[in-house]
């Protein structure tokens, strides 16, 4: 039965590629069609049923190396296999991953390239339950063809309240005086605090956690700027924030709270020379990564006056060692890495990043991935008869190369009535790519590392389009992949200009080739397709017909194209099943047809 396109759709990203092969005559000659034994055919189609059911049959295994919430367990737990081993040392870690197909962390745990080596290829989602994700070390992630996923916005609201609740306590003082109390001592004059209505708030980083917390400080009358590169002016502007720049920023601010990524950008952009921009008695937040401040050039800044409080709950090292002095400091609020730390966040990380983990492990693109491009779920939705399209024409157009010919350059030309803004290629050029190289090696591809890949093989893709006159209803008219500078094993697929070509449309939204070399034909691209070269003349498709149907080989599509009547055609079969050697010769010997490949999708 064939599979329908957002179940393949979900098995081309993550899973294990299917075998392809080809079987080719160029000539009349006998001696130019090699096969194996009927024995040996006979035995590979067993051994690959039974390796398939094992697949199918035996669970993932997941390792969770932090604490998660048990609504997250229970989910992983009805799909997966799940290993919960928390507190694993760098050794250890690197030592349980060659068993797991997809692991979950924390903060606390560093996803480092050694540990993708160790997994053998077999680790094919890391899950970062939470926001951040520079504990992962993304290239290596990218490379060894893993999907790294979060969890964004389980705990935007926790971070931001968190933030709230350090900007107030730290503004009153409350955590210094709860102490003071606590020891005896009654001082209400040494914690006179400050107002924040009226005063400026900094965020710096204004993305999801940056401006909810940008929502919160506004109804607490404060005035609100913010930095942020990539932030677009008009959502700021929508909720009353002015976008400023980085110095403005600082010189501005009474109150800055942080809330950006750690990169080598943001390393550490707290420094002494960025302090001295402040505004004497600035007081900073950060609910954000402990590494984006220079803690010994804050503890000096503090001491100076430059910054009159700080409050942290994140630090460089965590937990920070025995006698820190950021931490001792007086005037400095800590907490211990609280900010996504409440009983509904908690449960939502879990949910949210157990979801998206399971989903990977299913095929299926997660729309929190971070090191694979952002595809819109709506654009994902509109693509998947494409993408299967893109695969398929891929993997034919490989098959039709002939051995020894090596393959470098492939142009991708996409026909559509929309504008090329309209129109995202990035998942179809990376499913071209998964056929192109799949069926030829041992390389598992996917949308994660399929531009690595490729330009680790030496492919050139280039990519084309053609702007159609008409309606924009649908993305796409047509896909046309080209292999350059080869020979063929059907020479009727080298086009007029010298390169092997495939072109295909989707109808009714199952993908169709329509196109070889300069032949146009009509074949549903399911199962198998046999493609012949012959002689235009009557009797041709019964003939073929018979020798498939004698061996009780389906035949799901028959289309023929052809330069004019009489001449030279090439007819297109597809087959639900894979005819013998023997049924293949009788096809080859028939006298009009002067070549055949048998392609396996």
């Amino acid at each position: 039965m064939a599979m329908s396109a957002s179940q393949t759709l979900r098995t081309s990203f993550l899973r294990n590629p299917t075998s392809s092969s080809s079987l080719s005559l160029s000539s009349k000659n006998p001696r130019a069609f090699s096969l194996p034994s009927r024995r040996r055919r006979l035995a590979a189609p067993r051994l690959v049923v039974v390796l398939s059911a094992a697949r199918l049959d035996a669970k993932p295994t997941v390792l969770v190396a932090e604490k998660l919430g048990e609504a997250g367990l229970d989910l992983l737990k009805e799909f997966a296999n799940v290993d919960c081993s928390y507190n694993l040392s760098p050794e250890e870690l690197c030592t349980k991953i060659s068993l797991c197909d997809a692991l979950i962390v924390r903060s606390g745990t560093k996803v480092s390239r050694e540990v993708f080596e160790s997994s053998g290829g077999r680790l094919k989602v890391v899950g970062r339950a939470g926001v951040g994700i520079d504990n992962v070390d993304l290239g290596a992630a990218t490379e060894f063809g893993c999907l790294v996923v979060n969890a964004p916005t389980a705990n935007t609201v926790a971070a931001a309240e968190h933030g709230i609740a350090l900007l107030t306590a730290m503004a009153r003082n409350v955590a210094q005086a709860d102490a003071s109390v606590k020891a005896g001592k009654w001082l209400r004059n040494k914690y006179v605090g400050v107002s924040l209505v009226g005063k400026t708030l900094a965020v710096m980083g204004f993305g999801k956690v940056g401006s909810e917390v940008a929502r919160r400080a506004k109804g607490l009358g404060m005035h609100v700027i913010a930095h942020d590169p990539y932030a677009p002016a008009d959502r700021a502007r929508a909720i009353g924030v002015e976008l400023v720049s980085f110095d403005e920023a600082l010189a501005t601010a009474d109150f800055i709270s942080l809330h950006m990524p750690l990169t080598a950008a943001t390393n550490k952009v707290l420094n002494d020379e960025t302090f001295a921009k402040m505004k004497k008695g600035v007081r900073i937040v950060n609910v954000a990564r402990g590494g984006v401040i220079d803690e010994d050039a804050l503890v000096r800044a503090l001491d100076s006056g430059i910054v009159a409080q700080a409050a942290l709950d994140v630090f460089t090292v965590e937990p920070p060692p025995q006698g820190n002095k950021l931490v001792l400091h007086e005037r400095v609020t800590a907490t211990p890495h609280l900010g996504a730390s409440t009983m509904e966040a908690q449960e939502g990380v879990a949910i949210e990043i157990a979801e998206a983990v399971v989903g990977a492990l299913k095929g299926e693109l997660a729309a929190t991935a971070v090191n694979a491009p952002m595809v819109p779920a709506e654009v994902l939705a509109e693509l998947k008869p494409y993408v299967e399209l893109a695969e398929k024409l891929g993997r034919l157009a490989v098959q039709l190369v002939a051995g020894g010919s090596g393959v470098k350059n492939v142009k991708v030309s996409y026909a559509s009535a929309r504008a090329p803004d309209d129109l995202d290629t990035r998942l179809l050029r990376a499913m071209i790519t998964k056929g192109l190289i799949e069926p030829i090696s041992s390389v598992f591809v996917n949308l994660v590392n399929a531009d690595f890949t490729a330009k680790q093989r030496g492919l050139r893709i280039t990519e084309e389009r053609t702007i159609l006159d008409g309606s924009p209803e649908n993305p796409l008219d047509s896909i046309q992949v080209q292999i350059a500078n080869v020979e063929s094993k059907f020479a009727s697929a080298i086009s007029d200009s010298g390169e092997i070509k495939v072109e295909g449309r989707v109808k009714d939204g199952v993908p169709h080739l329509t196109r070889v070399g300069s032949f146009e034909v009509d074949v549903s691209l399911e199962g198998s397709i046999i493609l012949c070269r012959q002689v235009d003349q009557p009797g041709m498709i019964g003939l073929v017909g018979s020798i498939l149907g004698e061996e009780n080989v389906n035949v799901s599509f028959m289309s023929v194209g052809r330069i004019a009547p009489r001449k030279q055609a090439v007819m297109a079969i597809g087959v639900d099943d894979t005819p013998s050697k023997q049924s293949l010769k009788r096809i080859g010997d028939v006298p009009a047809i002067e070549e055949f490949v048998f392609l396996k999708l």
